[in-house]
């Protein structure tokens, strides 16, 4: 969520509410059209709580989301930069084919897959390079002890890759249902319209703002954070980088000039293949 955009509609929102209640202030009677405020008090007691219980469980539902993508988009990176030192332990016939295909893979999410997750598209399309290294693995038979076990330790951070993929786009799918918004605003209309029933002409023009307006920015911004949460790949606050990946491909770089890896991967710097 965009913070001025945020902003702007908070504040729309809180003047609509201002501007509603100094107008049914108008007409309203002395003490409010309830005949016991007590009473009144406490039945808008059982709604705000009502809504702001209803409003943690789901941004707890939302957060839980967020977290997830953000731990998912983590662990994939550093399970590449893992697949890679694996990969050395490999036969050398393939160990550079390996480690520019990985290379690629790190380009692809960072250049492809994250903005198609910006851009609202899911970004759920198969990563041409994770199939490109199951088919190099292919070709090799290993034969000394510890191919077998960089062999076996491969396939296990292959699974634990994709599962950490499977993580980090989960988010880009708003997981928070139609139903749940519907409530969620249906629920924030009711509490401003029995708000409208505390307008009291004896009361200051002041005091009855900041009445309805308090509680119309508390709703608005509460909204507003679930709505981010629900969307953790949107342009704006808190919005979930590639930087992880960023840093794997920093420390790829580093690692095959070590390694003596001169080769250039198989793609460009967006991921895609090479002609």
């Amino acid at each position: 969520m965009n913070v001025v955009w945020a902003i702007l509609i908070t504040t729309a929102v809180t003047s609509v509410a201002i501007v509603a209640m100094l107008l049914v202030r108008r007409r309203a009677p002395e003490g409010s059209y309830f005949q016991d405020g007590d009473r009144a008090a406490g039945v808008f007691g059982v709604l705000a709580t009502g809504y702001a219980v209803f409003a943690g469980f789901v941004i707890f539902l939302a957060f839980t989301t967020y977290d997830q993508s953000r731990n998912g988009a983590e662990s994939e990176a550093l399970l590449v930069a893992q697949q890679f030192e694996t990969a050395q332990f490999l036969p050398a016939t393939i160990r550079g084919r390996l480690s520019g295909e990985l290379v690629c893979y790190a380009r692809y999410v960072v250049e492809q897959s994250w903005p198609q997750l910006e851009a609202g598209e899911g970004g759920t399309a198969l990563n041409p390079w994770g199939v490109a290294l199951f088919r190099t693995l292919k070709t090799i038979e290993p034969e000394s002890a510890s191919e077998q076990a960089a062999y076996s330790k491969w396939l296990d951070q292959t699974s634990e890759r994709e599962e950490a993929r499977r993580d980090r786009i989960h988010g880009a799918a708003n997981v928070i249902p139609d139903s749940l918004w519907v409530v969620l605003i249906v629920s924030a209309v009711i509490i401003f319209v029995f708000m409208l029933f505390f307008a009291d002409r004896a009361e200051g023009a002041v005091t009855q703002a900041m009445l309805m307006g308090s509680v119309a920015a508390v709703v608005t911004v509460t909204l507003l954070v679930i709505y981010a949460l629900d969307g953790p790949y949107r342009p704006g606050l808190g919005q979930l980088r590639p930087a992880a990946m960023e840093r794997t491909l920093t420390i790829l770089d580093e690692e095959r000039a070590v390694v003596g890896d001169t080769d250039s991967p198989p793609c460009d710097e967006s991921g895609v293949a090479s002609s």
